[in-house]
């Protein structure tokens, strides 16, 4: 395993949370260009830029242009196959959020379940799973109907 790949996947899961917690969602979006994008708690499956922007419209942006989260992952552990073209990552996440109304608490806390492939030199994500684990206080952070619904 090549530790430059795995450098440059964890760069793109990192990727993923800087621009979502910056309020960016087309760029967020656009890391699905060429990727399936789920949740485990959704049947849908979105493909491609379009699509996964669809996956977002639920997030609340606030009046200083970002849904005033703040992603951390965690745990990542990054497997390239041996011909260097695929790879999988399992990423640990935890959100912090805090607004005017909501102090600084942990919003949602999952895992990412992510494949990536190789494309003319660059790695690029195939797919990601989102699986949230345990919920709190999501008013704040994404509209009714979007919300998603955990087993307990």
């Amino acid at each position: 395993m090549s530790a430059a790949a795995v450098d440059e996947i964890t760069t793109l899961i990192h990727e993923y949370a800087t621009r979502l917690d910056a309020g960016d969602l087309d760029g967020v979006a656009a890391l699905f260009e060429h990727a399936e994008l789920g949740s485990s708690v959704r049947p849908e499956r979105m493909r491609g830029a379009e699509q996964s922007r669809a996956m977002y419209r639920g997030v609340i942006i606030h009046d200083d242009g970002t849904p005033r989260t703040m992603h951390l992952m965690t745990n990542v552990t990054v497997l390239v196959d041996d011909g260097g073209s695929t790879a999988s990552a399992q990423t640990s996440f935890t959100v912090l959020q805090a607004t005017a109304e909501l102090p600084l608490q942990v919003i949602i806390a999952g895992l990412y379940d992510d494949r990536f492939e190789r494309v003319d030199g660059s790695w690029r994500f195939a797919q990601r799973i989102i699986d949230p684990r345990l919920l709190g206080d999501l008013r704040h952070h994404m509209r009714p109907g979007f919300l998603p619904e955990v087993a307990t």
